[in-house]
């Protein structure tokens, strides 16, 4: 046999306390659902905001840098006129770093250097293409140059030819240092004679063996004569013609440094596919050439030529003048630039640099992003801050709200409830009654009977009362207690009186132990009387068949104690802590025929515990149950 929990009313009145509830769930989930609404949307206008205002800052800091990058580039092409040679204007560009290669232009726009002419070929093969017969002596050879007006130069090629094909190289070698490495030869050879004498020194040193000291002369001589633009006036082609090949000759490393060389090609690569290019003043326009760049001087005579790394490392110092947050970089990306930045913001890169884009790189985490992730989460604590606020107040309305319907179904239920149980006996007792009045001469016998009978149903009537006025002063905590010195045969004889004549029905069976000289105790007598009535009344109730009941009262210690036991249904051991609840009850088919509501032990328990006892319970389904009840012993 299990307890089980008394439920009242039908299945609608849970649904219609759980409306409220629902209701206020929905009153917790819509302000919900606008409140991270809102902060998604706040979230979203304040990244625009602060993008907005770093734009309105960062606007300014980008009109000053493309100020600088016009006025770098303005001064650069200013510094590209000076009052020099083509030559030496071209050689100054370069090594001063000022452009990676130049073109020089004269008024008309044509090249006048890189100079592409006066291409001689040091090929030591064409010595032996000469109109001079191979048998023709060197002095025959001179002769006949000096008599056809040639130059020095041309007379010692000559004789250097007839050497070459007598089979002697290296005399010819010898001639050809001793003639073209005099101090005085730059005033003594013309243009043409000055390329004669480096195809000359370069021939001298394929002739002489490694490490021959007339073949460094002779490389000491051309290197010189390469890398002096002022003196030595030798065509572009050939200058790039005699630098490569010195560095195949093997030569020590002073003489194969040649700082113009990739100018000088890169000069010479632009003049082939546009042999008259653009020279707009100071603008940074694209060349026929990928990754080519030229800015024109202001008189339009030199036009400077910058590859597209030189662009980005020479934009870098003017940009890096502009102070900035370290976070923050300022980048210029060439036209058609496709790469991918965490870009704040962009723009054109000045009137000089038309194409060109000027923009401000993060070079940490998106800032935008950052500062979106961050006012998210200040937002989202804050909102669910508030949702907890108000999930915490809807949860305890809502248990308000359910506590006050269901106290208000209780009260109707407890009404629904006493009605039946008061009229139960009274229906019973105005049955004998009726029955006794029906009969016109009452027999003794019968009438001590039904009225025995009756009795027993003042007494059910009286303790259901009693009961449900305890119950209502617990409720309202209006029940008093008084306390006296009380003797507890006094107490249990007053039970027993209370319970009539409900223990001397056939087949029950009472067992009344009291220890004697139990001392007096300090209580209130109609509380205890009221304690053991609900024990034993719940004894002869939940004990179907043969009854079996004792009460015990014996002491122990400065403890007094009250031990009712039964052979009844028992208690499963799981359902023991919920007995003494309000309105736990037996199987209700035993409680039908027995009455209650399920009070008693809950009752019990209060008063027990206002006295400053304890109430147990031991039992076992099947074999009863034993309640003691502990009284400290306060005379």
């Amino acid at each position: 046999m299990t307890l089980v929990p008394i439920r009242f009313g039908p299945r609608s009145a849970d649904f219609r306390s759980q409306g409220p509830v629902l209701l206020l769930v929905l009153a917790v989930l819509f302000p919900t659902a606008c409140v991270l609404w809102l902060i998604n949307d706040a979230v979203h206008n304040q990244q625009l905001s602060v993008r907005q205002r770093l734009t309105g800052a960062y606007q300014s800091q980008m009109s000053l840098m493309r100020e600088r990058l016009d006025a770098t580039w303005s001064e650069r092409a200013a510094a590209l006129d000076a009052p020099l040679s083509a030559a030496m204007t071209f050689s100054q560009i370069v090594r001063t770093g000022l452009a990676d290669s130049a073109i020089i232009l004269n008024s008309a726009g044509q090249p006048i250097y890189p100079i592409v002419q006066y291409v001689v070929k040091a090929d030591p093969a064409g010595l032996q293409r000469g109109q001079i017969e191979a048998a023709e002596p060197v002095c025959s050879a001179v002769e006949r140059a000096a008599k056809k007006r040639k130059t020095k130069a041309q007379t010692v090629q000559a004789a250097a030819r007839c050497l070459v094909q007598a089979g002697q190289q290296e005399s010819a070698a010898r001639l050809l240092v001793t003639s073209f490495s005099q101090t005085d030869a730059r005033q003594t050879l013309n243009r043409q004679d000055q390329g004669i004498a480096a195809n000359g020194l370069f021939l001298a040193i394929t002739l002489l063996k490694r490490g021959h000291p007339a073949r460094l002369t002779a490389a000491r001589r051309l290197y010189e004569m390469l890398t002096n633009y002022n003196q030595f006036l030798l065509s572009s082609a050939q200058r790039v013609f005699l630098m490569k090949e010195m560095r195949s000759q093997g030569l020590p490393p002073e003489f194969t440094s040649f700082p113009t060389l990739a100018a000088e090609e890169l000069a010479l690569r632009l003049l082939e596919a546009d042999p008259q290019p653009d020279r707009d003043t100071a603008i940074l326009r694209p060349a026929h050439q990928p990754g080519l760049w030229t800015v024109a001087s202001p008189n339009g005579r030199v036009l400077a030529l910058f590859t597209t790394e030189t662009i980005l490392a020479k934009t870098r110092e003017p940009l890096a003048q502009q102070k900035l947050p370290a976070e923050i970089r300022p980048e210029v990306l060439p036209p058609n630039d496709q790469r991918s930045f965490h870009s704040l913001l962009q723009g054109d890169a000045g009137e000089r640099m038309p194409g060109w884009r000027l923009v401000m790189v993060s070079t940490g985490p998106d800032p935008f992003k950052e500062l979106a992730r961050r006012q998210l989460v200040l937002y989202l604590w804050i909102g669910f801050l508030v949702i907890g606020v108000v999930a915490v107040l809807a949860l305890i309305a809502g248990r308000l709200i359910s506590r006050s319907l269901r106290l208000a179904g209780l009260k109707s239920d407890l009404v629904a409830m006493v009605s039946h149980e008061l009229k139960t006996p009274l229906s019973s007792m105005r049955l004998l009654v009726d029955t006794l009045l029906e009969d016109p001469v009452l027999d003794q016998k019968k009438t001590r009977e039904y009225l025995d009978l009756i009795a027993q149903e003042n007494s059910r009537l009286s303790l259901l009362i009693e009961n449900f006025l305890a119950f209502s002063r617990i409720e309202r905590n209006k029940y008093s207690l008084e306390f006296a010195p009380v003797h507890i045969e006094e107490i249990v004889q007053a039970a027993i009186k209370a319970l009539g004549q409900r223990f001397h029905e056939p087949g029950c069976q009472l067992q009344v132990e009291v220890t004697p000289g139990l001392p007096e105790i300090r209580a209130d007598r109609e509380a205890l009387v009221a304690t053991l009535v609900n024990l034993l009344d719940n004894a002869h109730k939940y004990t179907p068949g043969a009854k079996h009941i004792s009460l015990r009262s014996f002491s122990a210690g400065r403890h007094v104690f009250f031990e009712v036991r039964d052979n009844g249904i028992g208690i499963p051991a799981h359902e023991v802590k919920k007995i003494f609840r309000k309105f736990y009850r037996v199987d209700p088919r035993l409680s039908r025929t027995g009455g209650g509501c399920g009070l008693g032990l809950s009752i019990v328990h209060f008063l027990v515990e206002a006295h400053g006892g304890s109430v147990r319970v031991h039992s076992e389904p099947g074999e009863g149950s034993t309640f003691t009840v502990t009284l400290e012993d306060m005379s």
